[in-house]
Parts: structure tokens; C-alpha cells; sequence
């Protein structure tokens, strides 16, 4: 596996955008019950073309997750359980206090289709539109992927 970034494509962020017809539930999922932070809003009014929309992500990484809204109705695609956000985690405390977060707000863990996931003491949540997060408890790249937890 390589840790070097090729020379001739020198991306500096990466950033997934997904549409929603439930925009305010969704922002409100991954800004207050995931706990994310905002680091940009905008609304279609304000030049943005008709789109209302929300980055979300960690303070300096370059990495974000960008929820947009647009249309009347808005159109979006339909989730799919393998079409997931991993958010690999400092150990399974940190996992625990996430999930604990996410249940306070009402949102308790769902099946991962893959068993992978649960195999490795990841829990899984579906955001209001259905698209699914991993919480896995391990630094991808960085800590050893935890061995497979007999089922």
C-alpha cells in the first residue's frame, strides 16, 4: 500500500456531496446527533443557484461531506446499504460515546448488511434518509483492523 499521494494528481480536499428531500432532518442528524461541525451553510438565495446546503466535516481535514437540497420536490436517489459514510474512531470508547450521543437524540444502531462491520465491533446507523454510517473503532492506516469477533 503506498502512503504518498501520486505527483500528477495533486488534489489538495475531497469532498462527497449527496442531495436530500429532507434537508433539515438530515443537517440536523450529522451536525447535532452525529456531532459533526459545520464548517460552511449557504442557502439558494444567496447565490448558490436554487441549492441550500451544508458542509459538515473535522475542523483541518480535508475531507467533507457536503448535503445539498434543490428542486420542488427535491429528487434524490434512493439509499443503499452498501453506499456508506465510515467514520473510523480512536478505540471502541470512542465509538460507545458516539453511539450513546446518537441515542440520546433517538437514533439507535441498524443491521449492517456487511458483516464485516459488526465482525470488527462496528455499529451502524441509517440517517433520516436511510444512508448508512459506520462507526468503526479503529484509525484506518493507522491502528491494526481489529480481528473478526467470533459470531
Amino acid at each position: 500500500m503506498s502512503n504518498e499521494w501520486p505527483a500528477h494528481l495533486p488534489v489538495g480536499a475531497v469532498r462527497f456531496a449527496r442531495p436530500t428531500a429532507r434537508y433539515d432532518e438530515v443537517v440536523a442528524f450529522y451536525e447535532d446527533a452525529l456531532g459533526l461541525p459545520v464548517l460552511f451553510r449557504w442557502r439558494g438565495d444567496d447565490g448558490h443557484a436554487g441549492y441550500d446546503g451544508v458542509l459538515v466535516g473535522l475542523p483541518g481535514a480535508a475531507v467533507h461531506l457536503e448535503i445539498t437540497q434543490h428542486g420542488n420536490p427535491p429528487v434524490i436517489p434512493e439509499p443503499h446499504p452498501e453506499n456508506q459514510l465510515v467514520l473510523y474512531m480512536s478505540g471502541p470508547d470512542a465509538v460507545a460515546a458516539a453511539a450513546a450521543r446518537l441515542a440520546e437524540r433517538g437514533h439507535e444502531p441498524v443491521p449492517a448488511a456487511n458483516p464485516y462491520w459488526p465482525e470488527r465491533g462496528c455499529l451502524c446507523f441509517a440517517d433520516p434518509d436511510g444512508w448508512i454510517i459506520v462507526l468503526a473503532p479503529w484509525v484506518f492506516g493507522v491502528d491494526p483492523v481489529p480481528a473478526p469477533k467470533a459470531g
